[in-house]
């Protein structure tokens, strides 16, 4: 079984999502893994997923209601097999609490499964409109797909 972690800054938006999504076409996909998510920040440590994302979540089918907020912890490296950011700034963040090259080759950047390489960041949808929400849901759904795939073979 592999076990995978969704990490943004404050795991209220973009990381909640990409749990969600990943969770869902791992569950209807019959695959063996176990997905969470965690922030770099403790900002938000116990509270829901941002109502923005949980409405963007349920209108695409994917329920993320019962998330609460968790701050990402240097034995998530143990824990964990696969550690993807949402962005550079949280991956160096990550990689800051590495203790061995183990360690560091597991994370990666989210978007690099859909555009290998190019080391793009989800953007943060927190200050914006609901508009962006949706941009991220389909970017986060896009990556999770290659993901899944990946886990499929």
């Amino acid at each position: 079984m592999i076990r995978i972690l969704m990490v943004c800054l404050g795991n209220i938006c973009r990381s909640p999502l990409a749990e969600g999504i990943l969770r869902d076409k791992i569950e209807k996909s019959g695959l063996n893994a176990i997905v969470d998510s965690a922030g770099t920040g403790n900002y938000h440590a116990g509270e829901p997923a941002d109502p923005r994302s949980a409405d963007v979540a349920l209108k695409n089918n994917v329920n993320i209601n019962s998330h609460r907020a968790r701050q990402f912890k240097q034995n998530d490296f143990d824990n964990y097999d696969l550690i993807y950011a949402m962005d550079t700034e949280n991956y160096n963040n990550i990689l800051r609490l590495a203790r061995n090259e183990n360690h560091k080759n597991k994370v990666k950047l989210l978007m690099n499964e859909v555009l290998p390489g190019e080391n793009l960041s989800v953007p943060d949808p927190y200050f914006g409109g609901r508009h962006g929400f949706d941009n991220v849901y389909r970017m986060i759904d896009q990556a999770c797909d290659k993901i899944a795939e990946k886990l499929n073979t």
